[in-house]
């Protein structure tokens, strides 16, 4: 519709510019248009030509009802280059309208009309320029000859952007050129003259079919929505979503659904034209307004269900997970118990889990193979007993015995000629800034507990302690304290040094200081064995190889003990062999009191000299140690026993609870 009005108002302005100069001219309206005249300037146009041009606009414009709310105008000149004589909101009047045309001053160069329609498209027709939204935009290109550029790809772009394009060729125009340029149809926007002095007659073959009667407002035109005018004529249109009958004139209704131009999942509902969709009952519509799912009823939380809820068309229905069963209200869930219930063949003990059971077997008894039956347990055969020995069983349990002539250690599993020695023990405790003071309270802790497992005096077992971290330094030496409370006390006094990690330095302080007579340590030819036990968190920052070697080849059993960040590369060099026995590591300061309870520094020489006495047998007091010796294992029996017992009766509790 727009495009038609467009169409009458242009022709309507040229056929008055084209009527005869005799009496007053009538402006005939069409509504606001934003109109645009694309004139070509190139060199073939001859100045008396451009001056029947210029005349044409201005024949033009005084038909027009000009205003900044009526009809505006515009004027681009092109050749090689375009220029914009003056904008769409330049002028809201026609005297100035008509200075500003006849100031043009022709370019005279080539003829680029593909670029000049470009620029109108992108410069001309903008908000900055005057160009108003929701009004028509018209360009009236006039050209004297072929394009230089190509116009039909930009030509298409402008009119897609709705810009109605009329051009009007004078002379030597390429009709070819106008209509790709043109909209269609082309039988009212394409234009024709045989030289510029005729340009004003182009639109007199309109003469007659402008400003004339509008057929669809004074005549009974019969159409039953819309009816359209033409020059001279009508037709009748629909609504949208009606299309027109046969007749010509009325309208019936797009059903789409009946049609199936719909992609409905479930229902179509039909409006003229149009349709919506809707679904199924216990369906509903998705986001997309087109597919269905069925309705969650489960998902609305009000089902009461014990443990799943099961959505269906139309409601829902509870389940149980496996292992139990729907009880009568049909919403709670009991756990099935098979071995109340007697559905087990397990020989002795059976533990019910929802729907299943495993077997299991009293204390002293071994589950078999077929994990039903089971059949008393070799304690000795199926555990790691540790044993040095001999193992014997018990029921539901085991005990180490010894050799003749050998006893039993407080371990419970090693043997040994005794259960104690005198020892010169040097501790080489890492000082460094890594260990942090917290951690060093817990490595005095550690020493404490090694002094506790030890027959300390002057006679028997000597300690000296050495802190090191980038220098050593002696806290006390072998001679200095005679009872394990005196060293437990300096111990804790013992300040925390920080710095590096100097370990081999420390093995060499060891070496030629600690172990020497001057500190307290006994010597060789008395046969007192000399241990040095070095605790350390992380790697040495020199080089332990030499004096780690140099002190096993002296005779000193060494121990290594490593947390944290210790190397254990580093500690099974120090470690005397075999390194299982001499060297323990944990990842953790908290778990170092554990070492010091399996660590066993006693050792008991084949051949000792001076401080270890050698006693008769028959003397009184060795049939009093003898004595006393049995009563300790007789009383370690017995505590093994009672634990024992403790443990069947729990087991049995554990049975009759079940039942």
């Amino acid at each position: 519709m727009k495009m038609r009005l467009v169409f009458l108002f242009l022709t309507l302005v040229v056929l008055v510019a084209a009527r005869p100069k005799a009496g007053p001219k009538q402006k005939c309206k069409s509504g606001p248009v934003d109109l645009v005249f694309l004139i070509d300037s190139s060199r073939s146009v001859r100045p008396h030509e451009f001056e029947t041009m210029r005349k044409f606009m201005i024949d033009i414009l005084s038909t027009l009802d000009i205003g900044l709310n009526a009809t505006r105008v515009g004027v681009v000149q092109y050749s090689s280059q375009v220029r914009t004589e003056f904008s769409l909101k330049a002028h809201a009047k026609l005297d100035t309208m008509v200075k500003g045309i006849n100031e043009i001053i022709p370019l005279a160069q080539g003829t680029m009309t593909g670029l000049a329609i470009k620029f109108v498209m992108d410069t001309a027709f903008v908000a900055e320029e005057g160009d108003r939204p929701k009004v028509p935009n018209v360009v009236v290109i006039v050209t004297d000859g072929r394009p230089q550029d190509r116009v039909a790809e930009v030509a298409i772009e402008a009119r897609e952007k709705g810009i109605e394009i009329f051009a009007v060729g004078v002379a030597r125009a390429d009709m070819a050129s106008l209509r790709a340029m043109a909209s269609p149809p082309f039988e009212d926007h394409v234009f024709l003259v045989e030289s510029f002095d005729l340009i004003h007659q182009f639109g007199l073959q309109f003469q007659d079919k402008l400003c004339g009667v509008d057929l669809c407002v004074e005549s009974k035109h019969g159409c039953e929505q819309i009816c359209e005018s033409s020059p001279g004529s009508f037709h009748c249109l629909c609504l949208p979503g009606y299309s027109l009958n046969e007749d010509g004139k009325t309208c019936a209704a797009i059903d789409l659904c009946a049609e199936g131009k719909h992609d409905c999942d479930q229902i179509c509902i039909a409006s003229p034209g149009a349709f919506t969709c809707d679904c199924n009952a216990g369906y509903k519509l998705n986001d997309d307004k087109k597919s269905c799912s069925m309705i969650d009823f489960c998902s609305f939380g009000n089902h009461s269900c014990d443990h799943e809820c099961v959505s269906v068309l139309n409601g829902y229905h509870c389940r149980c997970q496996e292992g139990h069963r729907l009880l009568e209200d049909g919403k709670t869930c009991q756990a099935i118990d098979l071995c109340a219930e007697g559905k087990h063949d397990c020989e002795q003990i059976c533990i019910a889990s929802p729907g299943a059971f495993t077997c299991d077997c009293n204390a002293g008894y071994t589950l078999n193979d077929d994990k039903k039956t089971c059949t008393h347990m070799d304690m000795c055969n199926t555990v790691k007993h540790g044993c040095e020995h001999q193992c014997v069983n018990t029921p539901g349990s085991f005990y180490c015995i010894c050799p003749e002539g050998q006893l039993l250690q407080e371990d419970g599993k090693s043997c040994g000629t005794c259960k104690s020695a005198n020892i010169d023990l040097v501790l080489l405790i890492d000082g460094s800034k890594s260990v942090r003071p917290q951690n060093f309270e817990l490595v005095k802790k550690f020493v404490n507990q090694v002094v506790d497992s030890l027959d300390v005096s002057a006679h028997g077992t000597r300690v000296g302690f050495v802190q090191y971290s980038s220098r050593v330094r002696t806290e006390f030496p072998l001679n200095m304290y005679h009872t394990a409370a005196e060293i437990k006390a300096a111990v804790m006094k013992v300040d925390y040094m920080e710095k590096g990690t100097m370990t081999g330095l420390a093995l060499k302080h060891m070496l030629e200081n600690s172990f020497s007579e001057s500190e307290g340590a006994r010597p060789l030819d008395r046969n007192i064995p000399r241990i040095g036990l070095v605790f350390t968190d992380g790697r040495s920052q020199d080089d332990i190889t030499e004096f780690a070697k140099k002190a096993k080849e002296a005779g000193i059993t060494m121990y290594a003990v490593g947390v944290g960040k210790a190397v254990e590369d580093e500690l099974r060099e120090i470690a005397s062999e075999p390194t299982e026995k001499h060297f323990y590591y944990t990842t953790d300061f908290s778990a170092i009191s554990t070492i010091a309870e399996n660590l066993k520094l006693n050792i008991c020489p084949a051949e000792s000299q001076g401080e270890i006495e050698v006693k008769d047998p028959c003397a009184c007091e060795s049939l009093v140690e003898f004595q006393q010796a049995t009563m300790s294992s007789l009383e370690q029996l017995t505590q093994k026993l009672s634990a024992m017992t403790a443990r069947l009766e729990q087991l049995e509790n554990q049975l009759l609870s079940k039942k």
